[in-house]
């Protein structure tokens, strides 16, 4: 059954969804961005619906300044204190849960590595988000994809008859295609020490309890993940979806709760 509740953060009321189920482990979701705690295309709130279907109850919520929720949006580097109440909560009105698994995806994924350690026992994070912050305070991706993007796509044009083709007939913008083997040859070198994903990478090398990194390998933000942060590819166990889909939209979002729920077992 789904529960609509709110609990206290530094002084502010947050909103709160609790799908219960009788288990004794629980998932705590995290939204990413400014995203409400139903997620993209109501994306998280299926799949909390399909997770306490199979037993496991589920927490999602609004961080401060965000959908529901009271007091000012500070971002996701300044969620700590919100995730560590939401972990309160969930196991204040789920006293039968004995362990808790947090997921998240993009910047969510970055502040359950960030704001660590919490008071969680398994941890799930895709697709963590790398990309540095704006003079303007807003994330946003780099005009240009990561390395590993940019090969990605050259590869599979060059399997495609038709790119061929129109190579050949000089229907191909050559300005862009300079741009982007440009990229190619700029050495990457390691990222600044304090860098987003340098710190990342840092908190990785730190955990100490249970943790999988979910991939999309499609998505820009995974491939940025993977080129900036290779070494904690190695740390902790990985699992990988070829799909260019950030969010797990559409069918693979029954890879991601298959995943998801392996692991809660």
């Amino acid at each position: 059954m789904r529960h609509q509740l709110n609990f206290s953060c530094e002084g502010a009321a947050l909103a709160a969804t609790l799908d219960d189920a009788p288990g004794s482990t629980g998932l705590l979701i995290v939204s990413g961005g400014n995203e409400i705690r139903s997620g993209a295309h109501r994306g998280m709130a299926t799949l909390a619906q399909r997770v306490a279907a199979a037993g496991h109850p589920v927490f999602r919520f609004d961080r401060r300044g965000v959908g529901d929720s009271e007091g000012d949006n500070g971002g996701f580097e300044s969620s700590g204190p919100d995730i560590a109440a939401a972990i309160a909560a969930f196991r204040e009105e789920s006293p039968q849960v004995s362990s808790i698994v947090a997921f998240g995806n993009c910047d969510a994924a970055s502040a359950l590595l960030l704001h660590q350690p919490l008071a969680i026992d398994g941890l799930i994070v895709a697709n963590p988000w790398t990309y540095e912050s704006d003079a303007d305070g807003t994330d946003e991706e780099p005009a240009l994809p990561p390395a590993a993007a940019i090969r990605a796509r050259y590869l599979s044009r060059l399997k495609d008859p038709k790119s061929v083709i129109r190579l050949v007939r000089g229907e191909v913008d050559f300005r862009k295609l300079f741009r982007g083997l440009s990229a190619l040859k700029a050495p990457t070198g390691p990222a600044a020490p304090d860098s987003l994903a340098a710190r990342i990478d840092d908190a990785i090398a730190r955990l100490e309890g249970p943790a999988t990194i979910l991939l999309a390998t499609g998505d820009r933000t995974a491939q940025a993940f993977m080129e900036s942060c290779p070494a904690a590819l190695d740390r902790v166990p990985v699992r990988r979806l070829a799909s260019p889909s950030h969010s797990f939209a559409g069918d693979d979002g029954e890879w991601l709760a298959a995943r998801i729920l392996e692991i809660l077992k």
